[in-house]
């Protein structure tokens, strides 16, 4: 698998779920894998932060890779609602984090750094109350020197997860021995 060097990733200053700072010095040494979602979606949000629980699952217990979920909504997601959500996936909080923050550090490190997809859909746009979000269904790696280093399309149906988690399991393998 070769996983070029698509770019760096800005230094940023987010919250996670429990209301500690993150930073990019914070992920250095590690590779991680990020996602975008926001906690009141009813679309893919649900289904993309399920195959990040199952990506948790499949880590090995001694892998020090990182997860990071980032929400486009931080107006609603607070620590404490990112928190509820968390639990709801079982998410380890030493190993998955749930970033929240001023919309533009969000902006800078989902869209300028991780190259996510994240717009706000016009209120007339809308189909119902919480569809505010049009976003990519991608998860992200970024190795250890903080550099993006892969895409995973992860929009698809669980067939379609089925071939794209050995994918990035295999990717953070590789990063973890760089």
């Amino acid at each position: 698998l070769r996983l070029p060097v698509i770019g760096p990733v800005a230094d940023f200053m987010l919250t996670n779920q429990i209301g500690q700072r993150v930073t990019l010095a914070d992920l250095r040494g590690q590779p991680w894998v990020a996602d975008v979602i926001f906690t009141r979606c009813g679309g893919p949000c649900p289904r993309m932060t399920k195959q990040m629980e199952s990506l948790q699952a499949a880590l090995p217990a001694n892998s020090r890779a990182k997860l990071v979920t980032l929400t486009t909504d931080p107006e609603f997601d607070t620590p404490e609602v990112l928190k509820k959500y968390a639990d709801r996936f079982e998410a380890n909080a030493d190993r998955w984090l749930f970033l929240t923050g001023p919309k533009p550090q969000i902006a800078a490190l989902g869209i300028d750094s991780l190259k996510l997809t994240a717009i706000e859909k016009k209120p007339e746009e809308r189909t119902d109350a919480d569809d505010l979000f049009i976003h990519s269904t991608i998860f992200v790696g970024v190795d250890k020197q903080g550099r993006l280093r892969g895409a995973f399309e992860t929009g698809g149906d669980e067939l379609e997860w089925t071939n794209v988690q050995p994918a990035i399991l295999t990717a953070v393998r590789q990063l973890e021995r760089e």
